[in-house]
């Protein structure tokens, strides 16, 4: 029992060390969720990602009050392309997650999990999809 104690201990000094959480990056970074339109994908929290239509493959145009009302889905700077996600390099020099080159956020107005209030703002905005 004391080798799985040392073990735990071990894995839980590298977390402190490195400063994520063990196995953090074999994670993806969104899940998917159900919603009344249908299986969408989602953050960490369960919240509602979308895309944005005037955003370009590998490039977020919306910044400032924008990245306000709708927060980028943001990644580490250890963070690195996994299957359909890949990092995009903000204006401000952050890195966001993308699905199929085109990047992620929430939406200020969604107050839970499962809300889609989002999607159709301005006819610009949409549910991202798996």
């Amino acid at each position: 029992m004391s080798a799985f104690r040392v073990t735990v201990a071990a894995v839980g000094l590298g977390a402190v060390l490195f400063g994520t959480p063990a196995f953090a990056q074999d994670k993806e970074p969104a899940m998917t969720g159900k919603t009344a339109m249908g299986p969408v994908l989602t953050d960490a929290k369960g919240m509602t990602l979308y895309i944005f239509d005037k955003d370009t493959a590998g490039k977020s145009a919306c910044n400032g009050p924008c990245a306000t009302n709708w927060p980028p889905l943001m990644a580490t700077a250890s963070a690195k392309p996994m299957g359909k996600y890949s990092v995009v390099t903000r204006d401000d020099g952050a890195r966001q997650w993308a699905y199929d080159g085109k990047p992620l956020y929430t939406w200020a107005k969604d107050m839970k999990p499962g809300d889609t209030t989002g999607d159709g703002v301005n006819n610009v905005w949409h549910v991202a999809k798996p």
